[in-house]
């Protein structure tokens, strides 16, 4: 394996998972728009932030166990997948946010799967 095929396939689920976590703290903003009380607008962001914390929660186990990322990622997946069918989102919804995390699972699971090609060559 190439120096720079490693590198791409070490970092890439690392920085899609650390983007992941950016645009799921987006949302936790929606409650800065509504009004009610510094207290309980705050409590309401710190809500809208537990989404984020957990993929960054995954990702920091991850980093060094890959197959845990792989694991986690993917039960997040389909958690969050099965919660969405049960609450009828739209298909965008699927697309947004599960979709992502199993790109991130199976791209830990290539880094586990050659962990000491990419050991070695990085």
């Amino acid at each position: 394996m190439s120096r720079s095929a490693a590198r791409l396939l070490f970092w890439s689920p690392r920085i899609l998972a650390i983007a992941l976590a950016i645009f799921l703290s987006l949302f936790a903003l929606e409650a800065v728009n509504e009004f009610h009380g510094l207290w309980r607008t705050a409590l309401a962001f710190s809500i809208g932030l537990v989404p984020a914390l957990i993929v960054v929660a995954v990702l920091a186990a991850a980093w060094k166990w890959e197959w845990i990322g792989a694991l986690a990622f993917a039960m997040l997946a389909a958690w969050y997948s099965l919660t969405a069918l049960h609450r009828h989102f739209p298909l965008s919804t699927f697309l947004a946010i599960p979709l992502p995390l199993l790109v991130i699972a199976g791209l830990f699971v290539a880094n586990w799967m050659e962990r000491a090609k990419l050991r070695t060559a990085l």
